[in-house]
């Protein structure tokens, strides 16, 4: 069966504080919808902490398409952004960003001690969030002339179906969305109602 849900933070998490040897990680997570959020959410951070050396992070995005992208900010190759992916993929949320700002303490940790840094400080941020499920959906666009309206909506109200826009006039549109595995069910009853076009968006 298609799983039509997913893992996700209902907020950015309080800024969590790791030290070890005198170097301080500041971890945060965020939830994010488009990978256009993250750089100015990178860029805050830089800005809150001008002394920072590094600002490490990962990020993943989608549910059966998945992007990910983990960033290691200068710190030796996979020390800092894949732990901290790898935390992400435990905790298993997606639309996600966590993010851990490294204030230099001034005793070099080796890339064993970065690695296991980056990745408690992103365990203790995403320990933090409170997680929530989120159901993926499916949007169609209803197309019918105006006497075709109470049928429509009739049948919305039986299928409990969400409308998210609508516009009313002598020929209508409607906009709605549907739990994506009850999609091709409900795409096959606004099929057999007569003078209604119907097609998916997304």
């Amino acid at each position: 069966m298609e799983v039509d849900s997913y893992r996700t933070l209902e907020n950015p998490t309080p800024e969590i504080l790791y030290k070890d040897r005198k170097s301080k990680f500041f971890g945060y997570a965020f939830p994010i919808s488009a990978e256009t959020e993250v750089k100015p959410i990178v860029e805050a951070l830089r800005k809150k902490f001008p002394t920072a050396n590094h600002v490490c992070y990962a990020w993943q995005l989608g549910t059966h398409q998945v992007t990910y992208r983990a960033n290691d900010d200068g710190e030796p190759n996979n020390s800092a952004g894949m732990p901290i992916y790898g935390q992400i993929l435990s905790f298993e949320v997606t639309n996600v960003l966590v993010a851990i700002v490294r204030i230099f303490g001034g005793t070099k940790l080796g890339v064993g001690g970065l690695i296991q840094a980056y990745r408690t400080a992103a365990h203790m941020a995403l320990e933090n969030a409170t997680i929530i499920e989120k159901v993926v959906k499916q949007h169609f666009q209803l197309n019918f002339d105006y006497p075709q309206m109470d049928v429509v909506m009739r049948t919305i109200k039986q299928r409990n179906l969400e409308i998210v826009s609508q516009k009313m006039e002598m020929d209508c549109t409607l906009v709605i969305a549907v739990r994506k595995k009850d999609a091709d069910n409900v795409l096959g009853t606004f099929q057999h109602l007569h003078q209604i076009n119907v097609k998916k968006l997304d």
